[in-house]
């Protein structure tokens, strides 16, 4: 989700400067790659991506570096448009998922590459859907879905719709969880799917430009409402998951019977036996839970540009997008059309036919902040 790009505050910013790794400056062929997802997506491009790009780009290395989480890409762009006044290396070449419109301004400076005018190859290839700007790439997508165990509840009675699930979390208490917005994306999402409950199912009311104070606290708070609603009947009275890993392994582990999950980490969990296979997964018809198409950025004052530039064009070549399927879970950023038909039939079920977003910026901010003070005021943000 994460596959989610967020942006922090000034000060926030200038804690992440203060956690940035100490790094030397970008060697010839090195693409200097960063990446704020889950652990998932560094293994993917460790043991998948990494190999099979060095293996056809002869004197390119890639150098695949955890910036910690969102904020922390955030604050190497800011290095980055700092590195472009000084006419310094910004060492940096390549985000894994970004906003290009974060930092704000970033596209006005010239921080990164324009895409679709950068001659890749395989830009046709990129399903027209997923394109949310000139500047980005979407090269894999996820989405948040709600994953039940059919030994408890029959597929025929998943709830399809928020008011159906508000009453069916309601009549089976403690059977139901999802994890602290700011821990991951799964909860996040359900989150925001409550925002936009509570706002007439509108996900086109919040953009990334668009936050006001009066205007959070108004939006928010109904949403807090509904939260709060639901709060005692979840799981052990009112408690929250630490993460997207954790509301999994509850689920597993039988103390609840559903929960949100990524798509790609709940396929995962099925195919490598964390969940059984016969785990059902549902998504909520009236509007779906928030999920977003990863969308790689190249920085156009990176020591390695044009290096950089062939990976985004191999991201998107079929053995990569396929991979993306088999081997991490989610689905691709190309049309399905340039996707095997083995494994469009394979994949079916998730294939979207739309993905409610939720912008980052100002709004993260005042999600978890209030959050935190209004639907779970008991609990230790720093625990």
């Amino acid at each position: 989700m994460n596959r989610r790009a967020f942006l922090i505050s000034s000060a926030g910013s200038a804690a992440g400067m203060m956690l940035l790794p100490k790094l030397s400056f970008a060697a010839e062929g090195r693409i200097d790659w960063y990446t704020g997802a889950d652990s998932n997506i560094l293994d993917f491009w460790t043991n998948i991506v990494k190999p099979a790009f060095e293996a056809t780009h002869a004197g390119v290395k890639l150098n695949l570096v955890d910036a910690g989480d969102n904020s922390g890409i955030q604050a190497i762009a800011e290095r980055a448009i700092a590195a472009m006044q000084t006419q310094t290396d910004p060492q940096a070449d390549y985000f894994e998922h970004a906003d290009p419109r974060l930092p704000l301004g970033a596209i006005e400076a010239g921080l990164y590459v324009n895409m679709k005018e950068a001659g890749l190859a395989n830009y046709a290839k990129v399903n027209p859907l997923a394109i949310d700007s000139d500047y980005s790439l979407p090269y894999r997508g996820s989405q948040v879905l709600l994953a039940y165990d059919t030994a408890k509840l029959s597929p025929a009675d998943a709830p399809k719709t928020w008011d159906a699930l508000v009453s069916w979390i309601k009549a089976n208490p403690g059977q139901f969880v999802y994890n602290r917005p700011d821990k991951g994306g799964s909860g996040g999402n359900f989150v925001r799917r409550a925002i936009h409950q509570a706002n007439g199912l509108d996900p086109k009311a919040f953009r990334v430009d668009n936050y006001t104070e009066s205007f959070g606290n108004e939006a928010l708070g109904k949403a807090w409402d509904l939260l709060k609603d639901i709060a005692p009947s979840l799981y052990d009275n009112g408690a929250y998951s630490s993460g997207n890993t954790q509301s999994i392994q509850l689920l597993a582990q039988g103390v609840v019977t559903m929960t949100p999950v990524w798509s790609d980490q709940v396929l995962q969990a099925i195919d490598n036996g964390v969940l059984p296979e016969t785990t059902g997964i549902v998504q909520l018809q009236d509007l779906a839970l928030c999920g977003n198409f990863s969308r790689a950025v190249v920085l156009a004052n990176g020591r390695n540009r044009d290096a950089a530039l062939a990976l985004a064009n191999f991201v998107l070549t079929e053995e990569i997008q396929s991979a993306i399927l088999t081997e991490l879970g989610g689905f691709p950023g190309v049309s399905w059309d340039y996707v095997s038909p083995e494994l469009r039939e394979k994949f079916a079920d998730i294939i979207p036919a739309s993905i409610p977003t939720f912008p980052a910026g100002a709004w993260e901010t005042a999600v978890n902040d209030g959050w935190y003070r209004n639907v779970a005021p008991n609990i230790n943000r720093q625990q």
